[in-house]
């Protein structure tokens, strides 16, 4: 520019959210109702201390709201009994008709707080361990020397190979 300024920060900061509406088709697949992403702006500060500049920068602070795509799970697990490193313990588990399973799909043994699927105090095979199946559910054994003698609350996460992703957890439970 004519003035040869220095490169400043910015003194303002726009976003927005890319509506599905958008790219929907003529049917209309998604309504205002049913977005995925929200975002809201909850704070919005010019930092007018910086003397370097006459522009001043700001800073802004976002809630993000992930909405689910799917609100019913692609399995359901259930564990059954009482659970201790006493014994070995047996898994319910059933899946949705259109469940892509795999000979690598896993039942993992979580804690409540886990924060990534490989997370996992140990694990079953669902092909290899499975030990009875029916038409609309199929059972796993887990081995008691795979339990954890300390106890505490656990889920189970069912993890899909061809998803690559956790498609099923259970209720927390005590072992």
């Amino acid at each position: 520019s004519e003035k040869k300024r220095k490169p400043a920060w910015t003194d303002r900061i726009l976003w927005r959210v890319k509506s599905l509406c958008q790219h929907a088709s003529k049917e209309g697949e998604f309504s205002e109702e049913e977005q995925t992403i929200s975002v809201t702006l909850n704070n919005y500060i010019s930092h007018m201390s910086y003397g370097i500049s006459d522009h001043k920068p700001v800073t802004g602070t976002f809630g993000l709201e992930l909405k689910p795509l799917l609100s019913d799970p692609l399995v359901t697990l259930n564990p059954v009994g009482e659970w201790s490193a006493a014994r070995d313990v047996l898994i319910n588990y059933s899946a949705v008709p259109e469940f892509p399973s795999s000979a690598w799909d896993w039942i993992g043994l979580f804690k409540v707080a886990f924060k990534h699927a490989n997370d996992y105090v140990t694990y079953a095979w669902v092909e290899d361990d499975e030990i009875s199946s029916h038409e609309d559910s199929k059972q796993v054994y887990m081995s008691a020397a795979e339990i954890p003698d300390t106890g505490g609350e656990f889920l189970l996460c069912y993890y899909s190979n061809n998803l690559q992703s956790i498609v099923g957890i259970s209720q927390p439970f005590q072992v």
